[in-house]
């Protein structure tokens, strides 16, 4: 077993407003918090990783198929590998939650 404190995990901006942390990662699954400011977007993206996720403070829309489906604070979600998909912040605070994939994913570097 290994147990990491959150202090000891780097957190990086993926993309304008939008900070990631790497919590743990084992052979089959991660799982990385996010937090999310107002107003910014994560642009639409697809990865072969299947995606469930919890938002434990503030509302976040994904954008899947031309359908805009928010998830709030208490909700969960599934995202299926290779679905193409966007999220914003239209609230006006900090959506923050954590995401779990399978298999493991590294953080993101949107900006390349």
């Amino acid at each position: 077993m290994e147990r990491v404190g959150l202090s000891e995990r780097e957190t990086v901006e993926a993309v304008e407003q939008v900070h990631l942390t790497q919590l743990a990662a084992g052979e089959r699954t991660s799982v990385q918090g996010f937090e999310i400011e107002p107003g910014a977007t994560v642009p639409e993206h697809s990865h072969h990783h299947e995606q469930t996720g919890f938002v434990y403070e503030g509302a976040l829309t994904f954008l899947v198929d031309g359908d805009a489906i928010t998830v709030s604070a208490g909700d969960s979600f599934t995202i299926p590998g290779k679905e193409p998909h966007a999220a914003e912040n239209r609230g006006e605070v900090a959506v923050r939650g954590v995401d779990i994939f399978a298999p493991p994913r590294p953080n993101p570097d949107w900006a390349e």
